[in-house]
């Protein structure tokens, strides 16, 4: 197969028109979002969502996100959408946020993972919308790239790992977010907070003062426990290098990390100068935003590093600080030294 690249800085209008039309065909095209490259197919086609799996080698278990561009558009990808919901969406769509809601009659049942439920989310990215809305098409997305690998925030990241496999790859800007959705259940007892991103629990609170958050946000699902989200099941985001995620303060990570040998560091700008080992600053402890922006970059750079390991800080687990910690903990198979 060969991967068209359609340059949507260039050449906008283009490009949103191809790549509609490939995803109205039945095919599968990489688009920018606000918060990662997804891996687009129709949310009504079996045979596309199969086919984004294949291209990922991602297990066919793990459901997907349902995207959309009008708050219209969930009549048939959902049912009985609780009223909460609705003011959910008044305050954060369009936007990094996903509520799991129960699953319309409309959608394939590949995209759920084999749940009664169906994750959705109104992006913000002009991009992804635009092609919503000249394809007429829900767009069933995860992140477009090798499953288990760092989500890519930019072009060339779905290029390295997906080139030859799918249709297309909308060639637009980095994205701004640089983490995926903040994904929450809105079909239980209490909404329960699945997967932490720019849309904070603090946040959340206001709307959703009884707010759970699941256990596996920081911690592995059970033996035979099933996701109800993307992005809690598998070990994700992760290099090829062994990694580790080290929580401490800045002192005790710069005397942990320069007792090392054949390994690297992944630290905070702050720290970077008093680091005597090969080493990466993912931005300011002070600065989530940063620190979410860069994550992902950050992880695909550590195997050019040439180390047998490496030792990433862990950022603070409020605010955004939590999306981040969330993946690297993902990133690093749960492994954690603390100091």
């Amino acid at each position: 197969m060969v991967t068209k690249k359609l340059d949507a800085i260039n050449d906008y209008e283009n490009s949103i028109n191809i790549a509609s039309e490939i995803l109205k065909s039945g095919g599968i095209v990489a688009v920018p979002t606000e918060t990662v490259y997804g891996l687009a197919a129709s949310a009504f086609s079996d045979n596309a969502i199969k086919m984004v799996f294949t291209a990922k080698g991602r297990p066919q278990d793990n459901p997907l996100i349902v995207h959309i561009a009008s708050i219209d558009m969930l009549d048939g990808i959902t049912c009985d959408v609780p009223d909460i919901a609705y003011e959910c969406a008044k305050a954060f769509w369009p936007g990094p946020f996903t509520m799991v809601l129960p699953k319309g009659d409309n959608i394939a049942e590949s995209v759920s993972g084999g749940l009664n439920t169906v994750a959705v989310r109104f992006p913000s990215e002009k991009t992804i919308c635009d092609i919503i809305n000249t394809s007429g098409l829900p767009l069933a997305a995860p992140s477009a790239n090798t499953s288990g690998r760092p989500s890519p925030t930019t072009a060339a990241h779905v290029i390295d790992d997906l080139d030859g496999k799918i249709d297309a790859v909308v060639m637009g800007g980095d994205c701004t977010v640089g983490v995926e959705s903040t994904v929450v259940s809105l079909v239980g007892e209490k909404p329960r907070l699945l997967r932490p991103g720019a849309v904070t629990p603090e946040q959340l609170l206001k709307i959703l003062p009884d707010l759970i958050v699941d256990d596996a946000v920081l911690e592995k699902l059970k033996d035979g426990e099933t996701a109800a989200s993307p992005g809690m099941k598998y070990k994700h985001y992760a290099p090829k290098t062994r990694a580790i995620l080290v929580e401490g303060c800045s002192n005790s990570f710069v005397r942990f990390v320069n007792q090392k040998s054949d390994c690297a560091a992944i630290c905070f700008e702050e720290e970077y100068y008093n680091i005597n080992i090969p080493k990466i600053s993912y931005g300011s402890k002070r600065d989530e935003s940063t620190l979410a922006q860069n994550v992902f970059s950050v992880l695909r750079d550590i195997d050019s590093l040439g180390v047998k390991e490496v030792y990433i800080h862990a950022p603070s687990k409020e605010g955004m600080g939590l999306a981040v910690y969330n993946r690297l903990i993902r990133a690093c198979g749960f492994n954690v030294v603390t100091l």
